[in-house]
């Protein structure tokens, strides 16, 4: 069961309670008026649409940021926390969205990080290696110490993030979407170990847009919205729907649009025996009008596949080709040159540039097209982006702003608005509705089927299986970086799905 021990006296104390918290970035207003009690060994999850302030909260709380206005207690006692150090002094820790390993040290000199062990100025690895092991061996965690953080799976990144803040002996631990880049298995254990941590009378607050994991995981649930609490209650009597109508303010019709059949028959994009870096004799094709689902485990071989398709790795052996038979050969501007257009899978790491601004992000993949003179810009390059960015109703107070200012589901509307400029006839969207909030997954549904009504080829990667039921006319399966099945119409189940990415026994097969 979630929570720890005796709630009911927890509830009668709160570890940490809010009290009016404001704050405003420029003209955007983040949060007003939050208040909001969280009790000792729950599991606080904090919910609602991209935008809404639940990160911003997430990290007013751990000291990342200053509210403007407004009180924290912990446990009774003001504090006002001027950083992350002043506020693990108090036994409040954060867990970013973005990790914050140091590739370079080892497990153990990540997780003792700032208070090894030291004599003479010389790190004493006898003592780091018993303190670890001591650390990890309490937290039930098989992470070697030795081992380089460089070589770490974005999961066991997590358990080094978590065994850093029980090394500071944290209490409250803030958890900002910490199953968003995590396979299904590897969110599973993650909830083990939340559920260890508060009924080792610890606090964790929750910070989610997977409103499953929140309704089997917390004790606790807090919808924001525009910056304001909407509303907090026991998990009992919550319901899926219930909070999806108290994050947008309003109720959601149905999870995807209605799938149009395929428009056109012609093949749009023909891959044929391709070989690159993680992937291995993979054969497909994309037609006008439809949606192409690829799934597979986490090392699977899918964003593989489409950094070799779009030019981003080197192709080995094979081929690929448009529908009219051009071979598509260079890297990654030739194939936008010639229609073939991705959204990467990280935004942040591969296709933003966080500090600049909002238009410039959105027109950065067309620059030639605005270019007069030898210089960028103007008012077509304004007038062009912006009528797209409207579309998208990117909530800015000026696109004018840093581009990193955005919430995450704004972000990828930007990434989005950019590669309709270039006005594309496929796309290969690798994971685009990751770490988005359900409002924005639909606006994002909605517009793929759009463009695919109007004729464009996509190619959808996704790590939940409902998504690609949802969206995709078919589906191909991988395995070890080679296609192992693709389904369609009645086959494509998600007990098919599953049971070919899961079964080592069968023997690899080329699609049919």
């Amino acid at each position: 069961m979630p929570g720890g021990p005796d709630l009911a006296a927890a509830a009668s104390e709160p570890h940490l309670t809010l009290t009016g918290i404001g704050k405003r970035f420029g003209a955007v207003q983040a949060l007003q008026d939050v208040s909001l009690p969280i009790a000792r060994g729950s599991i606080h999850a904090l919910v609602g649409e991209n935008g809404a302030g639940k990160s911003t909260l997430g990290k007013i709380i751990a000291g990342v940021i200053a509210p403007d206005h407004g009180e924290i207690s912990v446990s009774g006692t003001p504090v006002a926390f001027r950083s992350p150090r002043e506020a693990l002094a108090r036994g409040v820790a954060v867990i970013a969205q973005e990790l914050t390993i140091v590739p370079t040290l080892t497990v153990a000199e990540n997780v003792l990080l700032g208070s090894e062990p030291r004599r003479g100025g010389f790190l004493r690895r006898r003592e780091l290696k018993r303190r670890y092991d001591e650390i990890a061996e309490a937290a039930g965690f098989a992470l070697p110490g030795d081992r380089l953080a460089s070589e770490l799976r974005t999961a066991q990144q997590q358990q080094v993030e978590i065994l850093r803040a029980l090394a500071c002996d944290a209490e409250l631990i803030v958890m900002d979407e910490p199953t968003a880049a995590l396979s299904a298995r590897e969110a599973d254990h993650l909830h083990e170990i939340i559920r260890s941590l508060a009924a080792d009378a610890r606090t964790v607050v929750f910070v989610s847009h997977f409103l499953g994991e929140v309704l089997e995981l917390s004790d606790t649930i807090t919808v924001l919205r525009d910056g304001r609490h909407v509303q907090t209650a026991p998990r009992g009597g919550q319901t899926h729907d219930g909070l999806v109508t108290a994050m947008l303010g309003r109720t959601l019709d149905a999870t995807f649009p209605a799938k149009a059949p395929p428009a056109r028959s012609q093949v749009v994009l023909d891959v044929r025996g391709l070989r690159g870096p993680g992937v291995d004799d993979v054969s497909l094709t994309v037609r006008a009008g439809e949606i192409v689902g690829i799934a597979g485990l986490v090392g699977a071989g899918r964003t593989e596949l489409a950094r070799t398709i779009y030019g981003a790795a080197p192709t080995l052996a094979g081929e690929v080709r448009l529908g009219d038979g051009e071979v598509l050969r260079g890297g990654t501007r030739s194939r936008l040159r010639a229609g073939v257009a991705m959204i990467p899978e990280s935004r942040k790491d591969e296709g933003l540039l966080l500090l600049r601004s909002i238009t410039e992000n959105a027109s950065l993949a067309s620059l030639p097209s605005y270019c007069r003179g030898g210089f960028v810009g103007g008012r077509r390059e304004r007038r062009e982006t912006h009528r797209l960015l409207d579309r998208w109703e990117v909530g800015a107070g000026s696109y004018a702003a840093a581009v990193g200012t955005l919430s995450g589901g704004n972000q990828q509307k930007v990434m989005f608005a950019r590669t309709l400029l270039c006005r594309p006839t496929v796309l290969v969207a690798d994971e685009p509705t990751r770490g988005v909030d359900i409002g924005s997954k639909r606006a994002i549904y909605d517009l793929l089927t759009d463009l695919v009504r109007d004729g464009m080829g996509v190619i959808l990667i996704s790590s939940e299986v409902e998504e690609l039921l949802g969206m995709a006319h078919r589906v191909v399966v991988m395995r070890r970086g080679r296609v192992v099945t693709e389904l369609a119409g009645d086959e494509m189940t998600q007990a098919a799905i599953l049971a070919a990415a899961f079964d080592e026994t069968e023997p690899l097969a080329a699609a049919s």
